[in-house]
């Protein structure tokens, strides 16, 4: 009996309709065990879709770009019996920055990171602070209070515009465009929706491309895009791939800091012990961040693609699969963490996790949202005596199996 068939036997109760059951994506701890358990390396049956789940697993795939590319080659959609399909990424596919291998990869990460994360974010925290402030005010003063729209939605998009230094931006728009660009990762809409999410993300695509274009013939601009244009006019890196980059990093930048807000002030709201315990002593704010990135990781998992027949874990994973490496799932690995499903302020190495990633493609933008989170919720923890949620508003889910974001997430705020 081949490794397959063992590990497909050990999951019996799983189909390929369970990875997009709107009950598993909206509480996933129970799938995640079953899989880090029994099939750590999944062939979703009857697809090509592979799951790779537990933390050796996904670390493994990692250590192996060349049998686990970063290229997307196909997407996920949700086919007519609700089970994953996949469409072929076709002439969309650009292979740029976070879907890129080295050296590609390599030399756009240097195009951008060394912007990113120092002398732009330095200049950026006074601005940060000042935005968490306002948009906190704001929610403060809504007779309903809902967290997303006045704070979690809006602080990242205006943060992650003026890091990479777009001129005369609508942050509605930016932010809608954001949430396009994952929506057409998301795995959990049906194939006419997803073309229709690819169509207008080619409208962002154009507006990004104006900005782009007067920073090359101006050279004047500000933030990656003044780097951007920099490395478009020396050739370093072609004028599509400037684009698809700054549009990787405003769709990723906005979306993984507004589901880390969302998510952490959930948590707030819903253990009353742990608020207790990061309202009395306040340095608990950085761990307890680390714990959030862990327990519901911001991007689920993110897609690889198999350019040729490979094993993982002693699973056969067939030329063509497209491969999801379920961080969530390796986040709560039990083999890799003490007390998985806990919140647990005291681990001895806070930021070993899979939040951000790991190895080639740790995400740039890990400082500033880490920024963010930590101005955004200790101004809300100093400016409340208490939160919970609202008893007659449910928090709402996005329907994704990328994301794990609020749509709305009204409180109940007891005043300082």
């Amino acid at each position: 009996m081949t490794d397959t068939r063992r590990t497909a036997s050990a999951i019996e109760d799983l189909t390929a309709a369970s990875l997009l059951d709107p009950a598993q994506i909206d509480e996933p701890a129970t799938l995640y065990r079953s899989l880090v358990a029994s099939a750590p390396v999944w062939r979703v049956p009857g697809t090509s879709v592979v799951v790779v789940s537990s933390f050796a697993a996904v670390d493994e795939a990692l250590r192996r770009p060349e049998d686990f590319s970063s290229n997307i080659r196909s997407i996920l959609f949700r086919d007519e019996a609700g089970c994953p399909s996949t469409v072929p990424f076709g002439d969309a596919s650009l292979d740029v920055l976070a879907t890129a291998d080295p050296p590609i990869h390599t030399a756009h990460r240097r195009a951008v990171f060394p912007e990113l994360v120092a002398r732009r974010m330095a200049e950026l925290r006074p601005a940060i602070e000042q935005l968490a402030e306002e948009r906190l005010g704001l929610l403060l003063d809504e007779e309903h209070p809902e967290f997303m729209g006045a704070v979690g939605d809006a602080v990242p998009i205006r943060v992650i515009s003026r890091l990479i230094g777009f001129a005369d931006e609508d942050p509605e728009m930016l932010l809608a465009a954001a949430f396009d660009s994952t929506a057409m990762l998301a795995g959990t809409e049906p194939l006419d929706q997803l073309m229709a999410c690819m169509a207008r993300t080619g409208e962002i695509f154009g507006w990004i491309g104006e900005q782009l274009d007067t920073a090359v013939t101006t050279g004047e601009a500000d933030g990656i895009l003044s780097v951007v244009a920099a490395a478009v006019v020396d050739g370093t890196i072609e004028r599509d791939a400037g684009l698809v980059m700054m549009h990787t990093l405003l769709s990723a930048g906005g979306e993984s800091t507004t589901s880390l807000l969302g998510n952490a002030v959930h948590l707030l709201a819903t253990r009353p012990d742990l608020q207790r315990s990061v309202r009395r002593e306040p340095d608990l704010l950085e761990p307890f961040i680390e714990e959030t990135l862990r327990l519901e990781s911001p991007f689920r998992h993110h897609l690889r693609h198999a350019p040729r027949a490979t094993q993982l874990g002693g699973v056969d994973i067939p030329a063509g699969s497209t491969v999801l490496l379920l961080w969530a799932a390796a986040n709560r690995d039990p083999a890799e963490f003490d007390r998985p499903d806990d919140v647990v302020l005291d681990r001895s190495a806070p930021r070993h996790h899979l939040g951000f990633g790991r190895g080639l493609h740790f995400c740039v933008g890990a400082p500033l949202a880490r920024l963010e989170a930590h101005a955004v919720l200790a101004g809300l923890l100093e400016r409340t005596g208490w939160l919970e949620l609202d008893p007659e508003r449910r928090p709402q889910r996005v329907r994704s199996l990328m994301i794990r974001r609020f749509d709305s997430l009204h409180l109940r705020i007891t005043p300082v």
